[in-house]
């Protein structure tokens, strides 16, 4: 059967983003793609990687968009010496000799996941489980996390002396990993005026979480043309070098693609890019949008890459040209 978009539905959401990004603009200034990349990982029900220096408002951004989507916020910073209870949560013993559990900071609709690489894999793979399963398990007992839930992880680039990296398996759980860059002058002479002032302006709540599931499930459903599954497929096989469908960028740059995982947030990314532009059904446009994001993170680069000083952008760029 014929999967009918519901129109008035489309353009609600289309209206509240328009009205979501104008919101969180008061608070933040530019990052305009690190906005759309966010609340498409969310209205995706996909988890973000985000990847930049100090200082650049990734706390202030999650935090604003938690506040405009009207669901719970937590934060957690990763050290050394990070437990995987201090995430999750732990049991007691109470005044009654029973054990009680304690519920962590996991335990919110958005997670920030504060320089992720900096604890050991043992506590990576406990937030990394809840990303996955929606739940955790405490000394037997399985507790489901409220929907929507949704990780923004940020990793430090230019420090890696006592960091402990994601490998490409726990890498591939995230949807999106995006770039967050400088401001542009006139933005960073804005963003010292506005926080050196009277205080930043609090964002107004826009949804609820029953909303946000709603429209998460709406764009789900939205329908996808057969080519463009197919183009989400080889474009992710193209960066296998050992497939038959090989770009020669990846023959020679590539020692690891990406795998059927991203075929999947090819589509799902594409789906949401265009719900929120109003659109009914994703095109090739709404994929090439995603597909840096998405892939970024997927493919692995050799030495003579490194060598010859090809980037993974580069690489992404040379696949979608074909």
């Amino acid at each position: 059967m014929k999967y009918t978009v519901d129109e008035a539905k489309l353009s609600q959401l289309n209206e509240i983003y328009r009205r979501m990004k104008a919101e969180i603009g008061r608070v933040i200034i530019g990052q305009n793609d690190t906005v759309d990349k966010v609340l498409t990982g969310i209205f995706s029900q996909g988890h973000c990687l985000l990847i930049g220096v100090p200082g650049l408002a990734k706390t202030l951004l999650v935090n604003t968009v938690a506040q405009v989507l009207g669901i719970s916020f937590s934060r957690i910073q990763f050290t050394p010496d990070l437990m995987p209870s201090d995430i999750i949560g732990t049991e007691i013993l109470d005044e009654s000799r029973k054990f009680r559990f304690i519920k962590g900071p996991v335990f919110a609709n958005i997670i920030l996941a504060d320089e992720i690489n900096r604890t050991p894999p043992k506590t990576q793979s406990a937030l990394l489980e809840a990303m996955q399963e929606k739940a955790v398990t405490v000394a037997g007992n399985t507790y489901h996390l409220e929907a929507p839930f949704f990780v923004l992880a940020t990793q430090n680039p230019i420090e890696q002396e006592g960091t402990y990296p994601l490998p490409e398996a726990q890498l591939d759980r995230f949807m999106f990993n995006i770039l967050l860059d400088y401001p542009t002058l006139n933005e960073e002479i804005k963003i010292v005026e506005y926080t050196t002032g009277g205080g930043l302006p609090r964002p107004s709540k826009l949804l609820e979480a029953t909303e946000i599931i709603e429209y998460q499930n709406f764009i789900r459903k939205l329908p996808v043309m057969p080519a463009l599954y197919e183009y989400a497929v080889k474009l992710a096989r193209s960066s296998r070098p050992e497939s038959k469908e090989a770009h020669p960028w990846a023959q020679k740059y590539v020692t690891w693609g990406a795998g059927p995982r991203a075929s999947q947030y090819l589509i799902l990314g594409a789906k949401c890019h265009a719900a929120l532009q109003g659109k009914p059904s994703p095109e090739m446009e709404d994929l090439r949008a995603v597909a840096h994001a998405v892939m970024r993170h997927r493919i692995v680069r050799n030495y003579k890459a490194e060598a010859e000083g090809i980037s993974v952008d580069d690489i992404i760029a040379e696949l979608l040209k074909a």
